[in-house]
């Protein structure tokens, strides 16, 4: 066992770890992981080859959202209910602890760089989910369509050896296995953190909220089509609570927000840690933490994208982009300001979900405690609801098209989400930070050279949108 621990914190550091450091004024340095390296240029690249396309198509995502949202087939899902699906797992614990964890590391600043992020991803959402639709196929088990990373790996593949490939390709089969490993330890993370917060808010010994998250999870995830079902109702109900409760906290303390802002922008520019040396750490928590939180890049969002019936590739593209704002920009933002708009010393020393519960308490007493640790169980449980989707056509791509697959995988999952409520087994965490990182190794490699077939897609739409114009 302390072997495959070994392993797997070796292939963590190498993957988030920084690759070298840059030197920064100050004394500082700004350290460069394998991931960052992928993410960010790649970003960088898809945003300019897509003409800044979440600014500039950003009122075209609203109406693609606005759209009846029903699908074409009665078995398959629309583009909005794909788009509820992806939300479900980047709003998640990220919004939360992430979010603490890159302010705790990083200061105010780190909230800037994870908008810059989110800018930069949005683009990357768009292709990767576009190229989904394009390589999308029938579904014969669930209905409808599937598809994600492993299928167009594997296409790009066959493509390059001519027509010539067999039942699978090796990238497509580790991306496959990539995710399902991730999806496993993040199922532990998630109990985890719910059972630790119930037995803060309400002192619950863990077993019982445990088995209550296993019971309600096993309930919709081994029906055949719950999933979509329940996440259409659950999502858009969190996600708006949690907004009004922002907004009303916001509107309580307005009078603080000018003075909140200037530290975001003071901080994120260094002009108090480039003295310290601590410019590299604002930047490098705020990019990292703004990656975890909206998968733009990982592969996984695209496993529910290629579900969507929509009437156009690029619908999917711009649909997924939102999500990316939604998560990051919206929701992220949301748990930034009701910390930041605390007074500094009810929270001096504090990290994680200590200082958001104690930010909550602060504004809300214990119904702010409380209300923490519902959303929490919520965010939590629409993510693990959200990550066995995915897992349908990557088990699929696997094992191929039989429910004995996709059953054992859901039990292996649900065992896990038991395990982890109990004691929180940290290889285990660091095997779900592994597996993303990985997928998003394999997904990188392949939408780089793919994505001509996603540009000249988006190039399309934009066409049809222009003739839609003049009519």
């Amino acid at each position: 066992m302390e072997l495959i621990a070994n392993a797997i914190t070796a292939v963590y550091n190498a993957l988030w770890g920084d690759l070298f450091a840059i030197p920064l004024p100050g004394g500082g340095s700004l350290g460069v992981s394998l991931l960052v390296l992928l993410l960010i240029p790649t970003g960088v690249f898809f945003t300019v080859r897509t003409r800044f396309l979440p600014i500039r198509l950003f009122p075209e995502m609203l109406r693609v959202t606005a759209e009846k949202r029903t699908s074409r087939e009665g078995s398959a899902i629309s583009g909005v209910q794909a788009l509820i699906v992806s939300t479900a797992t980047r709003v998640g614990m990220g919004n939360l602890i992430g979010v603490v964890a890159a302010i705790s590391a990083g200061g105010a600043g780190a909230v800037f760089w994870m908008w810059i992020t989110a800018l930069i991803g949005s683009s990357t959402a768009f292709i990767e989910a576009t190229l989904a639709q394009l390589h999308k196929e029938r579904d014969p088990l669930y209905g409808g369509w599937r598809g994600g990373p492993a299928y167009y790996i594997h296409n790009f593949v066959k493509e390059k050896r001519g027509g010539k490939l067999g039942r699978h390709s090796v990238l497509a089969v580790l991306f496959a296995l990539s995710g399902l490993i991730c999806w496993c330890g993040i199922s532990q993370v998630i109990s985890n953190s719910v059972s630790s917060a119930f037995q803060n808010a309400f002192h619950i010994k863990p077993i019982y909220t445990t088995i209550v998250l296993v019971a309600l999870s096993a309930v919709i995830v081994l029906r055949k089509n719950a999933t979509v079902r329940v996440l259409d109702i659950l999502v858009p109900i969190m996600a708006a609570c949690y907004f009004v409760i922002t907004l009303i906290l916001t509107g309580m303390n307005i009078a603080v927000l000018p003075d909140v802002f200037r530290r975001i922008f003071e901080e994120a520019f260094g002009l108090r840690q480039a003295v310290a040396g601590g410019f590299g750490a604002v930047i490098m928590n705020g990019v990292k933490r703004g990656l975890f939180s909206n998968e733009a890049g990982s592969g996984s969002a695209p496993c529910a994208a290629a579900a969507g019936d929509t009437s156009h590739p690029a619908k999917t593209g711009l649909l997924q982009a939102l999500g990316v704002f939604i998560d990051t920009i919206v929701i992220c933002s949301c748990t930034a300001f009701i910390i930041l708009v605390t007074p500094e010393e009810k929270v001096a020393g504090l990290e994680l979900m200590d200082l958001l519960q104690a930010s909550m308490a602060h504004h809300l007493g214990q119904f702010g405690v409380v209300f923490i640790a519902l959303i929490l169980w919520l965010f939590s449980f629409s993510t693990f609801v959200g990550i066995l989707f995915y897992a349908r056509s990557n088990v699929a791509y696997l094992f191929g098209d039989n429910w004995l697959s996709q059953t054992l995988y859901k039990a292996l999952a649900l065992v896990m989400l038991f395990v982890g409520g109990l004691a929180a087994y940290t290889f285990v965490w660091d095997l779900g930070d592994v597996g993303v990182g990985l997928m998003t190794v394999f997904n990188i490699i392949v939408i780089l050279p793919m994505s001509g077939q996603a540009l000249a897609s988006l190039q399309d739409y934009e066409a049809r949108m222009r003739q839609r114009k003049e009519k």
